[in-house]
């Protein structure tokens, strides 16, 4: 559909119910069909500018990804309606640990291994997976309704960002801030590959404390340690004691006979142990444990692996070769118990790191790997941050939790033993044993000019690509159009669980190589979590596809709900209930809209006219629109979603649909044929801009009701928001307003209370003071419609009648003669028998509390529930009374 075929929708043929499934593809084809997404270069308002936070190419999203993408659209279609250049730039990251595992696991169902295909076949096999779920985000995207400017997306992979990885390297490499050499790192022995810190996850564990005995080597006797890994022990080169414990002062520099492998170690003294923790003496394996090998390199001690990349035992682990670290465990706890060297196990709670990725045990590992110096860059990104000119964390608490992390961190390991990913741009020599780093691929060595030249063989973590999105997505190194316009971006939004691996890095490396920080606010939301408040996942069978919910509800529904329930950081639970409320507003909008179109048939916009004569509601219409988009505005600019939906929602349901759209049948059916045209003005001209307010939120429903209005525009996408300063401002006509609404609401209150049918007229006395009487008069057909009176009486001096039901409210007061009301004996003769069922419950209920065997007994929550069916009925019991009371008096 084109934009011109869009102006000649038939302005009155809104169908009877509203359909996202017919709806929703079509509109957003017709968005991309007129280029409506596409950032334009150029606008008096200046630019506004987000990347997509890329979601990973492992398979489809999820509803977190839905809440994540719908916050920005709602940003981004708010400010291209308020006319700034807009550039939402999309994308996807290749997760190469995670992406490689999915095809791993795919291989081994066919029977196959990635070593079995090979390097490059299996990078094919990678390359398909990639390119069959970008088509499915890509899908998810467009049924999510997001306005992403396709003609700027990336992938962590391509070509562009390749080249801007391996400048990065180079350019850290050349500095001494990339560096290869040997460390403790964190190793998954089920994916075979490094993690950096913080992709270890911390769990409790319970386990235990093995105590062992080493006999000192000149046969004195013997000394005690402890250790949760007693596999380890193979490796142990060194004990170590701390200096100032006298107990073991006299053995400093003796040694040791490791049990099972027969070492001689020496005994060394070293603040780092903790003499009152167990025994005051600690085993050192410098291979294994990232404390062990700090002391290992103060003392000179070697450094030993007992196990390989797998997890199993190596030859320098004696006759425990080739077992599981964990079966080697098994066996030797079992023949240290028979030698007599493990005396004692005791149960030990303990925090044990597992891979964020396999969920397997992370092993510290003794290895040769590519890292980071993260010192030299974290000092800058905190200095600026301290100094004022850094990043706006909102909320404001998640900017201590950067600063923590960033001031605190330690060297980043940055390779990876992975196939999928940048390939690490160093290539070692076989003839010199020199490594050149380089920007293009190299066939020749940079120091002796041999071929006998390998590449690494191993990739760079995911997060070091990520870390350069900002910048990178739009031509960096190169000095790009885009670059310099779009560049820094206004705000990342991002959930609370990647400030550590994404956002911080971001910031940093933006500082080092742009000098500018990547975004100016980061807006930190929580997770979507199920109706009970857990986490979702794949083991618990709680997750929620959004396509799911967007097929049983729509788009709109989904962002509605997603959008409102949230405050900045906290988590949200889903509530399909609350889809369900959200797809119920989007009706209620659409029964609104096709009331209004029916009758504003022939109208067109040249045809709104407001500078004549308004009517009170009229006023108080326009003047409610216009509070109602200032406080939107604001509320958006603050990034206050479920504020400013809420906002909206009280406005549309309670404002338009339930009191303008019933007073203005008074003048659409009446014989006044200029107020009739102004209501048809008014109605018109708050419904656009009611759509227009709701539009970043609702997309789809917005544009098809718009669409049939009487507007000037190719789409609401790109309509003008509406003006908070030059709006419509009544404020003696909204007072007016609210003092009609607030008689109209105690008469139907008491109706209810009354149980009077809806379609029955009753006779109402209002009683104003002075400074009302004219306004009550004034608005006497307003209280005769809304209060569905057939006999109305306006007088400051009238008795009040013997038998009526009364209500104050500021200004007036009412009265309702119960004669009109209901038939008085009957309405007696129910309450009393209502009078009597509830003094039975409250008389159960009573005897149920005052058993002590029940309250001691039952439950906390159903004796609580008991205590509030008592307070329930006694409360109804009182009405009842009263009621009576005012009955037969």
């Amino acid at each position: 559909m084109s934009g011109k075929q869009a102006e000649r929708i038939e302005r009155t043929n809104l169908p009877k119910t509203y359909d996202p499934k017919v709806t929703e593809d079509k509109w957003y084809s017709y968005w991309l069909e007129n280029g409506l997404f596409k950032a334009k270069g150029k606008s008096e308002k200046g630019k506004f500018s987000i990347v997509i936070p890329p979601p990973n190419v492992t398979g489809m999203l999820h509803i977190g990804h839905a809440l994540d993408f719908t916050l920005q659209d709602i940003l981004i279609r708010f400010k291209r309606m308020q006319g700034y250049d807009t550039l939402w730039l999309p994308g996807t990251d290749h997760a190469g640990i995670a992406t490689q595992a999915k095809v791993e696991a795919k291989l081994k169902e066919e029977g196959f291994s990635r070593h079995d295909l090979g390097r490059e076949k299996f990078l094919e096999k990678t390359w398909e997976w990639k390119d069959h779920y970008a088509r499915i985000i890509r899908d998810q995207w467009r049924k999510m309704g997001l306005s992403l400017d396709y003609s700027r997306e990336r992938f962590t992979m391509d070509e562009g960002l390749s080249k801007a990885v391996r400048e990065v390297f180079v350019r850290l490499y050349e500095k001494g801030f990339i560096y290869r050499g040997q460390y403790i790192i964190n190793w998954d022995p089920e994916t075979r590959t490094a993690l950096s810190d913080i992709e270890v996850e911390y769990k409790e564990v319970t386990g235990a404390l093995y105590h062992m005995k080493y006999p000192l080597k000149d046969g004195s006797g013997h000394i005690t340690v402890a250790t949760t890994r007693p596999e380890t022990m193979l490796g142990d080169t060194g004990v170590a004691v701390h200096p100032e414990d006298e107990r073991y002062r006299d053995l400093v520099g003796k040694t040791v006979v490791l049990p099972v492998v027969g070492r001689e170690i020496p005994i060394v003294a070293d603040d780092y142990v903790d003499p009152s923790f167990g025994s005051g003496a600690v085993k050192i394996t410098p291979a294994h444990d990232p404390n062990d090998f700090e002391i290992g390199k103060r003392h000179g001690l070697p450094q030993v692996l007992v196990m390989d990349e797998s997890g199993t035992m190596n030859e320098n682990a004696g006759p425990y070769k080739g077992m599981d670290r964990f079966q080697c465990r098994k066996q030797i706890v079992s023949d240290l118990q028979e030698e007599g060297v493990l005396f004692r196990i005791e149960e030990h709670v303990h925090s044990v790191g597992h891979s964020q990725r396999s969920g397997a045990v992370v092993e510290p590992y003794l290895s040769t790997q590519w890292f980071v110096k993260m010192q030299p860059l974290a000092e800058l990104a905190v200095k600026k941050q301290k100094s004022g000119e850094g990043v706006r964390f909102v909320p404001e608490r998640f900017e201590k939790i950067y600063l923590h992390w960033i001031e605190n961190v330690r060297d980043w390991c940055i390779s990876r033993q992975l196939w999928w990913g940048h390939r690490i741009p160093a290539w070692y020599c076989d003839s010199c044993g020199e490594t050149t780093v380089s920007r293009e691929d190299v066939t020749r060595c940079a120091h002796c000019g041999s071929e006998q030249i390998q590449q690494d063989e191993d990739v760079l973590d995911t997060w070091f690509s990520s870390a350069l999105w900002p910048f990178s997505t739009m031509g960096w190194p190169e000095e790009t159009s885009d670059l310099k316009r779009y560049f820094p971006t206004d705000v990342l939004v991002t959930g609370y669980d990647i400030i550590y691996f994404w956002v911080a890095r971001m910031i940093f490396t933006s500082l080092e190589f742009t000098g500018d920080i990547p975004f100016r606010d980061v807006l930190i939301h929580g997770l979507v979590r199920d109706a009970e408040g857990r986490k979702m996942s794949k083991s618990l069978g709680n997750g929620v596809d959004p396509l799911d919910v967007i097929d049983r509800y729509g788009a709109d529904a989904m962002r509605y709900m997603l959008s409102t329930g949230i405050t900045p950081g906290q988590d949200l639970r889903f509530h399909w209930e609350r889809v369900e409320m959200a797809r119920n507003f989007a009706n209620k909008i659409w029964n609104a809209s096709r009331f209004t179109l029916m009758n504003i048939e022939g109208f067109s916009a040249d045809d709104v006219d407001l500078s004549g004569p308004l009517s009170t509601a009229d006023k108080w219409m326009l003047h409610r629109l216009t509070e109602t988009a200032r406080e939107v505005t604001r509320q958006l600019d603050r990034y206050e979603f479920g504020e400013a939906g809420r906002t909206l929602y009280t406005f549309i349901w309670d404002e338009f649909c339930d009191w303008y759209i019933e007073l203005a049948k008074l003048p659409l059916y009446g014989d006044d044929r200029d107020a009739k045209r102004t209501t048809q003005s008014v109605l018109t001209y708050v419904l656009d801009r009611t759509l227009r307010l709701l539009h970043p939120f609702m997309p789809f429903i917005t544009e098809e009701i718009w669409q049939h209005l009487p507007t000037k525009g190719i789409s609401i996408s790109v309509s003008q928001w509406p003006d908070v300063d030059t709006g419509y401002r009544f404020p003696e006509a909204a007072e007016q307003m609210a003092f009609i609404m607030d008689i109209i609401r105690h008469v139907r209150n008491i109706r209810a209370e009354a149980n009077v049918p809806a379609n029955k007229s009753v006779e109402l006395i209002v009683r104003p003071d002075e400074a009302h009487a004219a306004v009550v008069k004034r608005h006497q057909s307003y209280i005769e419609r809304l209060a569905k009176t057939d006999k109305l009486t306006i007088q400051q001096d009238v008795e009040r009648p013997e038998k009526a039901m009364t209500a104050v409210v500021s200004g007036a007061e009412l009265f309702l003669p119960l004669a009109g009301l209901i038939d008085v004996d009957k309405e007696l003769e129910r309450l009393h028998s209502e009078l009597e069922t509830l003094n039975r419950e409250v008389e159960r209920v009573e005897k149920k509390l005052a058993n002590e065997g029940f309250v001691s007994k039952a439950p906390k929550h159903i004796v609580e529930a008991e205590r509030q069916k008592g307070a329930d009925y006694r409360e109804k019991r009182e009405k009842v009374l009263k009621r009576i009371a005012e009955l037969s008096g």
